[in-house]
């Protein structure tokens, strides 16, 4: 496996720089093309319970497959939600980047997440750790798996009107 200058692993160099494109895209609310950066059996994952590995199993905010994606990005992008009315304003910044596993077909790699939402004056923290996993095709990186472990799952959370 080859290594960049910094002495980062292609792969997971290649995979930082597509977890902080996608990133991007969700500030931007470009869901179209952040839909397009997933693989056909991809699931996006947000669960409750911090610990839970069977996430079909347990409570989820989010449990999404490509159909369910799409049906979230459509009612955000729809205007008829509440929530697609008066979207939040979000700023992303993800670090932290640990490999999990390292190839040049697939990388699994964590990280820290810390969204700011801004709404009617408010500001939001929402603050996780992420797991991506990732799959090198013919059509460049795709997200096989995204779950977003927020530290205070446990508590309510009222202001999910947007993706993590």
């Amino acid at each position: 496996m080859s290594e960049n200058l910094q002495g980062i692993p292609e792969s997971m160099a290649k995979a930082i720089a597509f977890i902080w494109k996608e990133a991007e895209l969700l500030d931007r609310k470009d869901y179209a093309a952040w839909q397009d950066l997933w693989t056909d059996d991809g699931y996006y994952v947000v669960p409750i319970d911090p610990e839970t590995t069977d996430f079909a199993a347990t409570l989820n905010y989010a449990y999404d497959n490509a159909h369910m994606r799409k049906i979230r990005i459509e009612r955000l992008t729809s205007g008829f939600a509440m929530s697609a009315v008066d979207a939040a304003t979000t700023v992303r910044t993800v670090s932290r980047f640990v490999p999990v596993h390292l190839s040049a077909e697939l990388v699994e790699i964590t990280s820290a997440q810390v969204l700011v939402g801004y709404k009617r004056q408010q500001h939001t923290l929402f603050v996780g750790n992420v797991t991506h996993r990732i799959r090198f095709t013919a059509q460049g990186p795709k997200i096989e798996q995204k779950v977003i472990r927020l530290v205070n799952s446990m508590d309510s959370l009222n202001a999910l009107g947007f993706l993590l």
